[in-house]
């Protein structure tokens, strides 16, 4: 059976049918380059900085300190390591936590062999970090934190304000992975007091391979890829014109009623872990209860495994992503389910299921009964299951 529903908004959503329509003449007929000093280059020129205005607007920036990157992994390498080496004179220590995104994990452990000192903060059981075992972290040679805005697995929203406050008063560089709140928080970059936050396109309905870096003016920072004058002589390389067009026109929509759109999915993520809680025994909730991602809901089932739901699932038209990273061919559990303390069996038995734009109340209530047998299914075949069932 061909997959149907859709829940796997946090790994990427469909191109919205306005987005494609923006990008498609720049594909063959406004392909111009934007370096270039003709018409048609000046018309490439034209739109690439209508698409950073819309961006900047999102967050509340200045055009000038948004930079057009390959997409979200690209954005975070670039910040840290632009940071890293740029102010490496002044210190050589890094502080992160231990549920960041790979981008920013691998990143920190590339830095780790060119001799930076790093600090991976632990997280409550919620996945929150802690206000205080920041402030505890930082030495007098740390010169950049970096801590995610929400996470992607558990879809915990971390308290970004005060932890980019805390770094302020000690004069370090603040970043902030939002690939996942952008489109989903409003986010004000003056307000938080962040340097530097890092965005994608296709986590709002635009394509893939394309992303945005905000640098507030006057962070030093240095280039991650070389070449040419592009991007102010910060990124080089000739622009992904069409990429770039639909991130701004995903970015404008994305915000043109994020209210709704907030209240709607965290309307909809209620029922469905309502719904799953109520339905089916030994579960758990993963992350926090009230400040997640209003498209998140991560939650653990004992006695079996999060890849076999997913198998179930997908035989009954539902696309879901695991908790655990056992479909990537680790045999540990997911980093972020670790951090926040779960066991390893009950690691294993996660199940993530996000929710968008074109997500239906039916749906949930079909997600929910599919679920429901599912998991009953797979129980009766477990022997840990069998083992509750007969009091042990």
């Amino acid at each position: 059976m061909c997959t149907q529903l859709y829940f796997d908004y946090a790994a990427t959503t469909p191109v919205k049918k306005e987005v494609l329509e923006e990008m498609l003449p720049f594909f063959n007929i406004n392909f111009g380059n934007p370096s270039s000093i003709y018409n048609i280059g000046r018309q490439g020129r034209n739109a690439l900085d209508i698409a950073r205005d819309r961006v900047a607007k999102t967050l509340n920036s200045k055009s000038e300190e948004i930079f057009f990157t390959g997409g979200g992994s690209e954005s975070d390498n670039w910040a840290i390591k632009g940071v890293a080496f740029a102010n490496r004179d002044k210190g050589n220590h890094i502080i992160t936590s231990k549920i960041e995104h790979h981008a920013v994990l691998h990143t920190c452990e590339y830095l780790e062999k060119e001799g930076f000192e790093i600090t991976y903060l632990d997280v409550d059981k919620y996945g929150l970090v802690g206000v205080d075992d920041l402030k505890n972290a930082i030495r007098d040679n740390t010169i950049l934190v970096s801590i995610m805005y929400a996470n992607n697995e558990i879809g915990t929203i971390q308290p970004i304000k005060e932890l980019a406050q805390i770094a302020k008063k000690s004069g370090i560089i603040f970043h902030t992975d939002a690939v996942q709140a952008y489109g989903n928080e409003i986010i004000d970059v003056n307000d938080l007091g962040v340097d530097l936050l890092s965005i994608s396109a296709h986590k709002i309905y635009g394509p893939k391979g394309v992303g945005a870096l905000y640098i507030k003016k006057g962070t030093k920072i240095q280039q991650l890829i070389h070449g040419g004058g592009q991007e102010k002589k910060r990124r080089a390389g000739t622009e992904n014109m069409p990429g770039i067009v639909g991130l701004g026109k995903a970015a404008e929509m994305a915000y043109e009623n994020i209210e709704e759109h907030i209240d709607r999915l965290t309307r909809l993520r209620d029922k469905l872990i309502d719904g799953i809680m109520t339905k089916i025994p030994y579960t758990r909730l993963n992350g926090h209860p009230t400040k997640r991602l209003p498209g998140n809901v991560n939650i653990s089932f004992e006695f079996i495994e999060g890849e076999s739901i997913l198998l179930s699932l997908d035989m009954e038209g539902i696309a879901a992503s695991s908790g655990s990273a056992c479909t990537s061919g680790s045999l540990g559990p997911s980093h972020v389910l670790a951090a926040i303390g779960l066991s390893h069996e009950i690691a294993h038995g996660s199940l993530r299921l996000t929710i968008g734009d074109f997500t239906t109340e039916d749906e949930i209530n079909y997600v929910v009964e599919k679920l429901q047998s599912i998991v009953d299914r797979l129980r009766q075949i477990s022997p840990l299951y069998e083992k509750v069932k007969r009091g042990k």
